[in-house]
């Protein structure tokens, strides 16, 4: 029983981690996300945003297309709602950032 419970516990955080093989720029990217986003929105594959209006960034290429998502970062995110924070990238945290995303999807 125990044993089984380790398993499934492993499992869930094997898929909760980022792969081994991800690229330099991809854990740049997670890193980033990890540091600066992942306190209102989920960074990963399966877990739902802490703050729920915050979108998945799993989904966001759902909603809007990546180039728009790569110049908001380059002119400073500006949101319509307080608790977002502004943030402006520059052009390396950006190739990272989005390279991270697409992982996701």
């Amino acid at each position: 029983m125990i044993r089984r419970i380790l398993m499934s516990l492993a499992l869930t955080l094997m898929s909760l981690t980022p792969a081994a093989a991800a690229s330099p720029g991809e854990q740049r990217g997670r890193t980033f996300a990890l540091n600066n986003c992942a306190r209102c929105h989920s960074i990963d594959k399966v877990t739902p945003s802490p703050l729920k209006i915050a979108p998945p960034f799993r989904t966001l290429h759902k909603r809007y297309p990546i180039e728009t998502i790569a110049e908001a970062l380059a002119e400073g995110i500006q949101t319509g709602h307080p608790t977002m924070p502004e943030f402006q990238l520059d052009p390396d945290q950006i190739h990272d950032l989005l390279a991270y995303m697409k992982t996701l999807e």
